[in-house]
């Protein structure tokens, strides 16, 4: 390991000397601890008792080889303090863990999977002129395994699962959850005590391998949630690991985040070394296609604060360890939640930007979903807020996310948010993601979304599949699947996604009435999408510069999805004088294909 490197942050490969490293003849154990008074190596290989790890590097590193350790003993590291006393530790480094609530690291063979993915690495993009359709989920509450106690079924259970689900209903890629081993199952993997061990409740990293290789073999895209904020406060775990602040800020007025776990001091090179190496070891050990960076806004500015500045060593961190990952690994992307406006997140305008792909577009999202939630009477008040997201898009890249944050915590559902009776609510959340699809960005959708779910999310509960036997909640699923058809078959919406040339207002001021319309555009490739958010029908008057002959490729209001409008899919409509009249229902969607 370059030491100069690990000190000034600047290495992705501080695992490769750190952690446990097996082979078959021996087992050799490293770790960072400068500060504790001596270590010993305790595991099931020497009963639990303690062996003395040997100081090595200037005394900051402790090592110790132990011959024939088998893969999936466990160990603890323990580190003993100037005062006498010690904490067991796991490895910080560690590749695998124990299940909750116990801690210990495995042994683990980091290289006995051999992927047969090489194709697709060699071809991935980054998808800014493809279409990117993210289906956001959380492993363990997708679908419960009656034949597991705590309901889950294991990454080698899901790959014969989920990934047809993903690849039958149009998503290109899937974005999981954190799956970094966590103590708390309603942390959802945010508050993280084994930053590179997948967790144990899905099963070993092998498996998760041949779920991302099986994921790559049908054409489906993989995004790990990473979590390089903050970390959980178990004692085991990173918390005063050689009993001083390692990974920590000392000062509590900095040091705690706003949910209660330690915040990473960004400014030591040890941690970033730390952190840029665990986002290369999920890249290039496990083949993830990308990583989304979670609460970015609290590495910009302090405590996510931004009366108390930005944190310029933490911008920097972000910055290099973007840049060396994009370097390494072709075709990669770099998704960030951020909700500030700091500039140049994305690498849209400037080589010194933070170095991401795309940037959640979360004004977009709460300016929408606010639309949408308040009367149909006020919406010529808000009308605007549905054209904002226009005025500024262009400074980004920006991905169009409606994620499990928007369904939980007493907000309500997608489909509940919805101003109206239960009908009303299906149809306005159709027209919604309609709007959602054809507006310029990526897409990112949260699993049970798709089904009309009425239920908040609950990470000890699946997803209500048995509401697919009712009529709405059928209809609503089908017209999402011909939904995600559209998008991913249609050029037009999403090859020139940032692009100005890709999207065009053809009305944005009928406050009164409101409704909208405006075409995406690629080449000869022409989608018109006009809206109708009132609760009143209208005949509405569309003009054309020329003449043009339009086909309908999606209606909300058809009767297929529960309605009784006048549009059905294939449908064939000319302007006449450069003009077509319009029947618009009360909240409803229309695209069509215009032929030139």
């Amino acid at each position: 390991m370059d030491l100069y490197g690990f000190y000034t942050g600047k290495i992705l490969d501080a695992y490769e000397y750190l952690g446990c490293h097996y082979t078959k003849a021996e087992t050799t154990f490293r770790t960072f601890a400068p500060s504790a008074s001596h270590i010993s190596l305790t595991g099931d290989f020497n009963n639990w008792g303690e062996t003395p790890m040997n100081r090595v590097q200037n005394g900051a590193f402790y090592e110790c080889i132990i011959p024939n350790v088998a893969p999936g003993s466990m160990y603890k590291y323990r580190i003993y303090k100037s005062d006498g006393s010690y904490v067991d530790h796991c490895d910080p480094y560690g590749f695998q863990m124990e299940l909750r609530p116990n801690f210990a690291s495995m042994v683990t063979d980091l290289y006995s999977f051999e992927f047969t993915d090489k194709k697709w690495i060699n071809s991935r993009t980054n998808c800014k002129d493809k279409p990117l359709n993210i289906y956001e989920v959380h492993l363990g509450s997708w679908k419960n395994n009656t034949n597991n106690e705590n309901g889950w079924y294991s990454y080698s259970e899901l790959k014969d699962l989920l990934i047809p689900y993903v690849k039958e209903h149009n998503y290109t890629h899937i974005e999981m959850l954190p799956i970094s081993e966590h103590p708390c199952d309603n942390s959802w993997g945010y508050q993280c005590t084994g930053f590179y061990s997948p967790t144990k409740r899905y099963g070993t990293p092998d498996e998760l391998k041949d779920f991302i290789n099986e994921c790559h073999l049908n054409g489906i895209g993989v995004i790990l949630d990473f979590v390089p904020v903050h970390f959980a406060v178990d004692a085991y775990a990173l918390a005063e690991y050689d009993g001083t602040c390692i990974y920590e800020y000392p000062n509590a007025d900095v040091g705690y985040s706003e949910w209660g776990s330690k915040n990473f001091m960004h400014s030591r090179g040890e941690v970033q070394s730390f952190l840029s190496s665990c986002a290369n070891y999920w890249i290039k050990e496990f083949h993830f296609d990308g990583l989304r960076i979670d609460a970015l806004s609290n590495i910009i500015y302090w405590h996510g604060d931004k009366n108390r500045g930005v944190n310029n060593n933490a911008v920097d961190f972000i910055k290099h360890m973007n840049r060396e990952l994009k370097n390494t690994h072709k075709g990669i992307m770099l998704i960030a939640e951020d909700s500030t406006a700091f500039p140049n997140v994305t690498d849209r305008f400037s080589d010194n930007s933070l170095g991401f792909d795309y940037k959640w577009d979360m004004g977009w999202m709460n300016d929408t979903l606010d639309y949408f939630k308040n009367s149909p009477d006020n919406r010529s008040n808000m009308y605007h807020k549905l054209t904002f997201s226009m005025m500024y898009y262009y400074g980004e890249n920006f991905l169009l996310p409606l994620s499990h944050d928007e369904v939980v915590h007493m907000k309500g559902t997608i489909v509940q948010k919805m101003c109206g009776d239960l009908h009303e609510k299906f149809t306005q959340a159709m027209a919604l993601y309609m709007y959602m699809y054809a507006h310029p960005g990526k897409k990112l959708n949260f699993m049970g979304n798709e089904i009309g779910q009425l239920r908040e999310w609950d990470e000890r509960r699946e997803q209500d599949w048995h509401i697919l036997e009712t009529p709405e909640h059928k209809n609503f699923a089908n017209f999402m699947d011909a939904l995600n058809k559209i998008y991913v078959t249609e050029p037009a919406f999403f090859t020139f996604d940032h692009n100005e040339c890709g999207f065009n207002w053809i009305d944005c001021h009928q406050e009164e009435r409101c409704i909208y319309a405006f075409e995406r555009t690629c080449d000869n490739n022409k989608i018109i999408a006009v809206f109708n958010f009132s609760k009143y029908a209208h005949d509405y008057d569309l003009y054309f510069n020329n003449n043009i002959d339009l086909e309908v490729l999606l209606s909300n209001s058809e009767e297929t999805y529960g309605g009784h409008g006048i549009y059905k899919k294939g449908q064939k409509l000319s302007t006449n004088y450069n003009k077509i009249t319009l029947h618009l229902e009360p909240f409803s969607g229309l695209f069509f294909k215009g032929i030139l």
